[in-house]
């Protein structure tokens, strides 16, 4: 699973997003987060309809859109994305 964190270089928002995602990132060893500059990939930001900074988007196991955050997330709220992800638990384990 997949946590993008679209930023800029002088968003104040995004230190805050980064902080919430690595937090994310610490508890669920699954979530793999990735970091995108909208002005290094504006093509790709513009096909993702990124329309500020920070964004952030789940994207599940086979790459779909899952969730997304135009600001800053809070931490229950991206957890929460998460889990709604996650296949569900094997009892018999």
């Amino acid at each position: 699973m997949v946590v993008e964190l679209w930023t800029s270089a002088f968003c104040a928002p995004c230190r805050g997003a980064r902080r919430v995602v690595q937090q994310a990132a610490d508890l669920v060893p699954a979530l793999r987060p990735v970091e995108v500059d909208v002005a290094s990939d504006v093509e790709r930001a513009a096909a993702e309809g990124i329309a500020g900074t920070p964004t952030v988007v789940l994207r599940d196991a086979d790459g779909r859109e899952v969730f997304r955050a135009a600001g800053v997330p809070t931490l229950p709220q991206l957890l929460a994305a998460v889990a709604g992800t996650l296949p569900p638990a094997d009892p018999t384990s």
